[in-house]
């Protein structure tokens, strides 16, 4: 058990690098990523990306499109900026109302994630949320019963959980403070 949990911890700190791999066609026509459209005011987050109203965007996307549609559904953009010092290469980061933040390597997504508002932040005029029941403020018995719910190990960042292998999360005062999918910059 110790081992799968390292194993799942190491996992981990490897997607805090990922490079935010691009689905084949074929993986896209045999549905193993499906990407559904949502509500108008809605962006739902996915491991493989996430969809915004009426438009859904792997990993890989082009950033104006993506920020355009996460514009369209939460409000304009809060702020934005480079990190040249992250492990996994330079990311360009964009926040949005609601506490979304998109990553981007290369004018492509690579990443997102959802957090608690930072000081200044608007709420957004969209909802964001999480695919299934676990969403940012969830308590920790409701992270804890969900499917593919595992704690990380030895995390230097806090109390950290995956649920399965592409989601990922941070435990505060016993509720879900941000939820993560991608490449992220992570200094572990």
């Amino acid at each position: 058990m110790r081992i799968a949990l390292l194993g799942l911890a190491g996992a981990l700190a490897l997607t805090g690098c990922d490079s935010g791999d691009v689905p084949s066609p074929a993986e896209r026509q045999d549905g193993q990523m499906q990407q559904q459209a949502v509500p108008a005011n809605v962006v739902e987050l996915r491991s493989e990306g996430l969809a915004a109203g009426t438009e859904a965007f792997f990993f890989a996307a082009g950033k104006k499109e993506v920020e355009a549609a996460l514009g369209r559904v939460l409000g304009g953009p809060l702020r934005s900026g480079d990190n040249a010092e992250c492990g996994a290469g330079p990311i360009t980061f964009t926040d949005f109302p609601g506490g979304l933040t998109a990553h981007f390597q290369d004018e492509r997504l690579v990443g997102w994630n959802w957090h608690l508002a930072q000081d200044g932040d608007l709420p957004g005029s969209g909802t964001v949320k999480l695919g299934g029941n676990v969403q940012l403020g969830s308590p920790r018995s409701l992270v804890e019963a969900a499917p593919g719910y595992s704690p990380v190990e030895g995390s230097t960042l806090g109390e950290e959980f995956a649920l399965g292998d592409r989601i990922g999360g941070f435990i505060a005062a016993d509720k879900v403070e941000m939820i993560y999918a991608g490449t992220q910059c992570f200094f572990r």
